[in-house]
């Protein structure tokens, strides 16, 4: 059985974003949740309710052993990306791009 969370619009780019994404991927549940703990990454903390949520879907679902879970896929798209503009000098604009991505989670029993 399967259980999934996806978080859509997450203010991060996807590509910090992959590089925590890598650390849990294919790991038991508990040992996800432990190395996004320690790690000193924004996306880790997204990641880590990400799981956490997942995880209670899982239970919603009627899973009865949680201990079995791992993540069996998890992977980052790039969402749109907020676009803002700043004063610069002599009355000129720069562009700043506010990137978003999309985080899904598929665990599965082993």
């Amino acid at each position: 059985m399967e259980s999934s969370a996806k978080l859509r619009y997450a203010r991060l780019s996807a590509q910090k974003a992959r590089l925590v994404v890598d650390l849990v991927r294919g790991r038991n549940v508990q040992d996800a949740l432990t190395v996004l703990k320690y790690s000193p990454q924004k996306a880790a903390g997204i990641v880590s309710k990400l799981v956490a949520s997942a995880v209670a879907n899982a239970e919603q679902k009627g899973v009865s052993d949680v201990d079995r879970l791992f993540v069996k896929q998890i992977f980052v798209n790039q969402g749109p990306a907020l676009k803002r503009f700043i004063p610069r000098a002599m009355g000129r604009a720069s562009r700043i791009r506010k990137p978003t991505s999309h985080i899904t989670v598929v665990l599965g029993l082993k």
